[in-house]
């Protein structure tokens, strides 16, 4: 019955008698590795435990003396590999947050030239009677808009390329919902703080100065 796979598959392994190993095969009086098998995941330390004293004992090791061989488990490597993954993770959210400010202060600088630019319609609008909180209001929102629009651009062409890359290697692709309303959140939460600044230098403007 087929096993699956996993680190490496199963259902590939020849089994044959350990004597046909040595003297048919490879040529050699000793074995290079032994797996073990238990019974459920939480006897894998003691089971480790246990088979490092048995192996002590037969290469009469005294104590204090180093192994001279070594024991890991799957328990091992799904650590290891968690490491691995958490130190990626890392690096990835220390780029996409270096992208980020870049991206925010290009929001900003664009925000700041509207603002220049459109001094006297600032101006038109506060002498017909828009007060300083509606001039804050209407460049914030422009500012959140380009933000959340480049961030759905972003969410298309990563989506898009993951989806590319699940067809041609054979695999199967997910979009977790999460994921989704992650990244509105922080293309959000980027164009309020960084179209805060413009926004208040319109609003700031003198009606009279303005036009």
């Amino acid at each position: 019955e087929s096993k699956g796979s996993g680190f490496s598959s199963a259902d590939d392994n020849v089994l044959v008698p350990i004597t046909t190993h040595m003297s048919t095969l490879f040529g050699r009086q000793f074995v290079s590795s032994i797996t073990v098998q238990v019974a459920s995941e939480d006897l894998i330390d003691t089971a480790k435990t246990d088979v490092e004293a048995f192996l002590r004992m037969r290469h009469r090791l005294k104590p204090g003396d180093d192994s001279d061989f070594n024991i890991s488990s799957t328990k091992d490597v799904l650590e290891a590999v968690g490491q691995i993954t958490g130190v990626m993770t890392a690096f990835l959210a220390a780029l996409a947050a270096i992208s980020l400010v870049v991206g925010g202060i290009g929001i900003m600088n664009i925000m700041l030239v509207s603002v220049r630019e459109r001094t006297r319609e600032i101006g038109v609008r506060m002498a017909v009677g828009a007060r300083r909180r509606d001039i804050l209001l209407q460049f914030l929102i422009e500012a959140v808009t380009v933000s959340v629009l480049g961030g759905l651009i972003g969410l298309a062409i990563g989506a898009g390329g993951a989806y590319g890359m699940s067809k041609a290697v054979g695999t199967g692709f997910s979009l977790p919902v999460y994921a989704v309303v992650l990244s509105l959140v922080v293309s959000l939460a980027t164009g309020v703080c960084f179209g805060v600044w413009p926004a208040r230098s319109a609003s700031k403007l003198d009606p009279v100065e303005a036009l």
